[in-house]
């Protein structure tokens, strides 16, 4: 496994994720799994958030505890999918400013086709996490990434439900620093270019398109 990738071992995870690629799956049942998984993921991502102790006051006694202090987050889905997985981030993270990139993939070369980004203007004072339900060529995502860092951002990272190998390569030779929480690496890509065993496509899926 490449450096900076966090495959989440769960048997939540496993369960869940399971029910997501199974083909009769119903739009509403992927939806929910989608946003079960994103919270289980979440959990991995921020693990390593720093935090500080403060001294509050329980209804018995005064005492320790500790809060998240450092940099604020912004979230950045990668439309469309990655709005599937919004509401669970902020569901964590409800302080969290959020941005939007707009990708699509050119079918014919496979390349990112840039139409849309709108970024918290302080994202330079923010650890940026990134979603995209589908790590596949990377080509997307590593775009995605580029746009952050060119609107200032220094610390960013990806959550993804399921990647291939091809497209963490891509990442880490492109961008070595951004570290990705998957909840599997699968085993490959096909020759469109899709994840298998994969789950589909998760855009179409998500919101019952084709």
């Amino acid at each position: 496994m490449a450096r900076n990738v966090t495959e989440v071992h769960h048997p939540l995870v496993h369960h869940k994720l399971g029910l997501l690629r199974d083909v009769t799956t119903t739009t509403q049942m992927f939806r929910q799994l989608v946003n079960e998984l994103t919270l289980l993921l979440t959990y991995e991502a921020t693990k390593d958030l720093a935090d500080e102790q403060v001294e509050i006051e329980t209804p018995l006694e005064r005492m320790t505890a500790r809060r998240i202090s450092g940099k604020k987050v912004a979230i950045c889905p990668i439309l469309r999918a990655g709005v599937g997985m919004l509401d669970a981030v902020l569901s964590l993270v409800p302080g969290a400013r959020v941005g939007f990139i707009g990708m699509y993939r050119n079918e014919e070369t496979l390349q990112p086709v840039e139409y849309f980004v709108k970024l918290p203007g302080d994202i330079d004072d923010r650890d940026v996490i990134l979603l995209d339900p589908m790590l596949a060529t990377g080509n997307s995502t590593a775009a995605a990434v580029e746009s952050v860092k060119r609107a200032g951002a220094t610390s960013v990272r990806l959550i993804a439900l399921i990647a291939a190998p091809e497209g963490i390569e891509r990442i880490h030779r492109d961008h070595p620093d951004v570290s990705i929480v998957v909840a599997s690496v699968d085993r490959g890509l096909n020759e469109k270019g899709y994840i298998v065993p994969g789950l589909g496509d998760a855009g179409d899926r998500l919101y019952g398109t084709k």
